[in-house]
């Protein structure tokens, strides 16, 4: 097990939302799935209790806990992306799955997990700081999807 990893709170689903990043994302796998071995609060013996698996190389567990706490905006996956496709790819698979959109890059997968899927141009204006990033953040503003022609544009003036 990681030094340090990310413990993801479901309701019930962690199996099932291990498994989409997994397909989703490279560098994912589920490694352990951990059963209870006795009731709990929120579940019984021999229910899926964590889930032990990678997001894009970052170590996580899932932990069906119950209905007790609600996922927020707080936390979120980053993921940076190449082009518009590896874009289109990332927010299609979690807005299509159940998801939902939002705005600035951000949408949230059926579990309630924020997701930003970030194109690289945008955090490379914003790095440039100056006019190029404040007309990229302006133009990133007004998107849910980040459209990378778009932002390039932007940078350009």
């Amino acid at each position: 097990m990681a030094k340090n990893t990310i413990c993801v709170w479901y309701d019930k689903d962690a199996e099932a939302a291990a498994r989409f990043y997994a397909a989703t994302f490279p560098d994912s796998t589920v490694t352990a799935v951990r059963r209870a071995p006795a009731d709990y609060p929120s579940g019984k013996k021999g229910d899926v209790l964590t889930v032990e698996f990678t997001v894009a190389g970052i170590p996580c567990i899932g932990l069906n806990g119950g209905t007790a706490f609600k996922h927020s905006e707080a936390f979120s996956f980053q993921i940076a992306t190449d082009d518009q496709e590896e874009t289109d790819r990332y927010w299609n698979a979690i807005v299509g799955n159940g998801g939902r959109e939002s705005a600035c890059g951000w949408c949230k997968d059926k579990w309630g997990i924020s997701w930003q899927i970030t194109p690289r141009v945008l955090s490379e204006a914003m790095a440039a700081g100056g006019d190029e990033a404040r007309r990229a953040f302006e133009a990133m503003m007004g998107m849910r999807k980040i459209d990378v022609a778009a932002i390039e544009a932007a940078r350009r003036g």
